[in-house]
């Protein structure tokens, strides 16, 4: 990176079933802190990755659903696959402050255990004066806003990429707004289809005006830009 203290470093992750069954694989990158600051940086080596899952690749973690008995009232939401077009742009409106216990709660279950999000001691010495809120959280909070607008986009299927843009520390308040980026029918599926998101949050502004890039910049309340594919019922 530009400070030549860290580096970004891809790993790939599988998670089975007891019985060997594959049931989750993706990439990620990482921020890795080098061991020897002043020592010279390796060859750059990125793996060619896909932008975008193919749809044949989704719905397999689906079980199958019986749309004629689906209650619309009992998942809050009446809108399905057809409801939503390609380009339209969704203002999740609500608001979620972010506090520190919840959020070191939180990052607990999901078995991280970097001081940078608990350690007050030595982080209030560091680069931001306070603990990081671990972006684990940002996703799960944005997902969660997410809800007001995609009530039925039960099940995510995949991830295409994404980007934590900014930092999230307790005491800001997250937003969210999503895009239709692309809508698919899946083979052999009837009772659901696939649509695929891009989801922004930001901290600390509502996204009525779709707060987004300006050329190549971020709008400075952009903590988050996430691209995925959802289920949903027909």
């Amino acid at each position: 990176n530009s400070s030549r203290k860290t580096g970004i470093v891809f790993v790939r992750s599988a998670g089975f079933k007891q019985d060997g069954t594959l049931v989750l694989e993706y990439v990620r990158w990482v921020m890795v802190r080098k061991r020897d600051e002043a020592a010279p940086s390796p060859a750059d080596h990125v793996p060619r990755l896909p932008t975008v899952l193919e749809t044949n690749l989704l719905g397999d973690a689906c079980p199958p659903i019986k749309t004629d008995a689906y209650d619309n009232a009992l998942a809050g939401s009446r809108y399905r696959y057809a409801d939503y077009s390609v380009g339209e742009k969704i203002d999740h409106n609500d608001g979620m402050t972010v506090e520190e216990a919840e959020h070191q709660t939180a990052t607990r279950l999901y078995q991280n255990t970097a001081r940078v999000h608990f350690n007050q001691f030595t982080e209030g010495q560091g680069r931001f004066g306070r603990r990081l809120i671990y972006g684990g959280h940002v996703i799960s909070l944005a997902r969660a806003l997410s809800f007001n607008g995609l009530g039925n986009a039960f099940h995510v299927a995949g991830i295409n990429g994404g980007r934590h843009v900014a930092p999230l520390f307790a005491g800001n308040t997250v937003f969210a707004w999503s895009e239709v980026l692309a809508k698919a029918e899946l083979p052999k599926r009837s009772d659901v289809g696939a649509i695929r998101l891009r989801t922004v949050a930001t901290k600390d502004k509502p996204c009525g005006d779709f707060p987004d890039k300006s050329g190549e910049a971020d709008d400075p309340a952009v903590i988050l830009d996430l691209d995925y594919w959802v289920l949903i019922p027909r």
